[in-house]
């Protein structure tokens, strides 16, 4: 998909190229990626199913925002875990280490966008600088629980 000529790109929800993440397995979509502005700027819809979580990461230079569309989410950042009420939103720097996790029955998605997308200068990162610690530790709110599904 492209920008129209008069500036703008639309997609559609049929249109969407929704996948599992490699790692954790949650469902998301690379909506900016979709609309062929994924070279400016990261965006995708992420569904984190109940008792689930994202990856244990961090970003080398992107800035984060992460907006929660429905029910109650929460979040680690470095040493805070904070509760999210639907449409409110965090901003995470680069080089904090961060997860968006569910420790409820419903479905929690968010809309996360990222910029500058990482990797602009062309060279590779190393996955030792997302993943300074177990990408798959999950925290301590989801004790007991086997995540991501085998």
């Amino acid at each position: 998909m492209s920008l129209h000529d008069d500036g703008f790109a639309l997609l559609l929800p049929d249109e969407q190229h929704w996948r599992e993440s490699n790692i954790m397995k949650i469902p998301n979509a690379n909506l900016l990626h979709d609309l062929g502005g994924g070279d400016r700027l990261g965006g995708r819809l992420w569904r984190l199913p109940p008792f689930s979580a994202n990856t244990w990461h961090k970003h080398v230079d992107s800035w984060e925002f992460y907006f929660l569309l429905k029910g109650l989410g929460r979040m680690r950042t470095g040493e805070n875990t904070v509760t999210v009420p639907k449409y409110g939103c965090v901003l995470v720097a680069p080089q904090v280490l961060r997860q968006v996790f569910n420790d409820t029955t419903e479905d929690s998605p968010w809309l996360i966008v990222a910029g500058p997308p990482e990797g602009q200068s062309g060279s590779k990162v190393e996955p030792s600088r997302f993943y300074p610690q177990d990408p798959k530790s999950l925290p301590a709110e989801l004790a007991g629980r086997v995540w991501p599904p085998e």
